[in-house]
């Protein structure tokens, strides 16, 4: 650390006092419905436009009566269709994973003086996070770039007293708010990013989530991929890298996924100018860009999803930088399962979103690009839900000697069990063998979280299950 960031973190003692904004119920309520106003056609606060109930009402009646007089022949034909949807979207992911290049080169720094930088703003969402608290402070404090440009939104709901009596006791740099979210609805992370987003100051923008530990160098490689993408370079992605130290299998596979997704796929997407789901953090902004795109749709559950693909559509390039970020997986099956449910439901509302209109979108996107959000976003609800019965049919084939799995059937089996392997060592290099191997244990737990994320887009769409987080500094004690 210079000697001037030294400086700086000495000075934090006398500059702890958050600001605290009075809050604004206009803006709040812009913060809920500005996308939904603007543009609904883009916004999930409707789940199914009155177009698309019609045609999914058509079809299933269709296919009930086609089920009916040709029982087989329906089932033959989903199957297939389903089969070949999963074999491309495998294909694309080997490509993809295939076809990246690992960089070893030094995070890319601006090569700017301090004084030349930026003001940076940091949006941060809290909810339920007084444990967080001291780990989240420690994490600011550690990033190298000057304090005088951080921007530091801490954004808390109205009830939330235990988070905000946290903060207050924690040093922040000066000029710290603490930004009180008024009640309404959706009471959801992108409703409160918005709200944030309207105060925001820096230029440049990123999300952090309240676990987070970024690399002390992230802030100034976004500067830097900025200065060097041009001005059609909306968002760069920092990959986000599961801590499983001392964590079971379950967060070993957690951490595997996310090392495969962010070490290999999305690099290689952003390389290849194709759509990309954000992360829900660690995500870097042109403010100027965020605003011109309406900002996050807080009535979607995976508002990175949703915004990926709002930018792509606009024309706009998203890109990756390497400095990564620290996060906790989740330590339970039962916090698993709400938090992948969380993200199917957003995939779905996601996905029903740009199919509202097609056409539209595939003129907008092209047809490659286009074609990689269905075997990539679509895909991936596809194979959640149907993951669980197809490993309980192969089981069951294997175990009962009156079934058979079929030529067809156990080729796509074993297809799928060799590239997912393939894809998984070529993006986590330092994964164990055992949660390489036990790939196949972990798939069908997609399963669970999907028919709920279904259950819940029916009776509660726009409900955020707030996953628990744990402070490493808590844990340490």
């Amino acid at each position: 650390m210079s000697g001037g960031n030294a400086h700086q973190y000495g000075q934090l003692g006398r500059a702890n006092r958050l600001v605290r904004p009075v809050p604004d119920a206009r803006l709040a309520d812009r913060a809920a419905n500005g996308l939904w106003e603007a543009s609904p056609n883009l916004s999930a606060k409707q789940v199914l436009a009155t177009r698309q109930r019609r045609t999914v009402l058509r079809g299933f009646s269709c296919l009930g009566i086609a089920g009916v007089v040709w029982p087989a022949s329906v089932l033959l034909g989903l199957c297939l269709c389903g089969s070949a949807l999963f074999v491309m979207s495998l294909a694309l992911r080997l490509f993809l994973a295939h076809t990246h290049k690992e960089r070893r080169s030094q995070p890319r720094l601006t090569g700017q003086e301090d004084s030349l930088l930026p003001v940076y703003t940091l949006l941060i969402a809290l909810k339920d996070e007084a444990m967080c608290a001291q780990q989240l402070a420690a994490a600011i404090r550690a990033l190298d770039y000057p304090m005088s440009k951080l921007d530091v939104k801490l954004l808390v709901e109205a009830g939330d007293t235990s988070t905000q009596d946290a903060l207050e006791g924690e040093v922040w740099p000066a000029g710290t708010e603490l930004v009180v979210v008024p009640p309404g609805v959706p009471q959801t992370k992108p409703r409160a990013l918005n709200y944030g987003l309207a105060r925001a100051r820096g230029e440049f923008i990123v999300v952090y989530d309240a676990e987070d530990q970024p690399h002390p160098l992230q802030l100034r490689a976004a500067v830097g991929a900025f200065a060097e993408g041009g001005g059609r370079l909306a968002c760069v992605q920092a990959p986000l890298v599961g801590d499983e130290a001392g964590q079971g299998w379950l967060s070993g596979q957690w951490a595997l996924e996310y090392a495969v997704q962010f070490g290999a796929i999305l690099p290689a997407m952003a390389r290849l100018g194709l759509p990309i789901m954000l992360g829900g953090t660690s995500n870097h902004f042109r403010r100027r860009v965020l605003r011109d795109a309406g900002g996050w749709d807080a009535w979607n559950v995976t508002e990175d999803a949703d915004l990926g693909l709002r930018l792509a559509r606009m024309g706009l390039n998203v890109g990756t930088i390497q400095p990564p970020t620290l996060e906790m997986p989740p330590q339970t099956l039962g916090v698993w399962v709400a938090q992948r449910s969380r993200w199917l439901k957003g995939f779905m509302q996601t996905w029903l979103v740009m199919m509202r209109d097609p056409v539209c979108a595939w003129r907008e996107l092209g047809w490659v690009r286009f074609g990689a959000v269905q075997l990539t976003l679509g895909a991936s609800i596809l194979a959640a839900l149907i993951h669980g019965p197809w490993a309980l049919w192969c089981l069951a084939c294997l175990i009962l000697p009156q079934m058979q799995l079929g030529a067809f059937s156990g080729a796509v089996c074993v297809v799928s069990i060799i590239g997912g392997v393939l894809i998984s060592f070529r993006g986590g290099r330092a994964a164990r063998m055992g949660l390489l191997v036990s790939l196949v244990c972990y798939w069908p737990l997609q399963t669970l979280a999907a028919w709920r994320a279904v259950y819940g887009l029916v009776c509660s769409p726009h409900f955020w299950a707030k996953t628990p987080h744990v402070s490493r500094v808590t844990t340490k004690k």
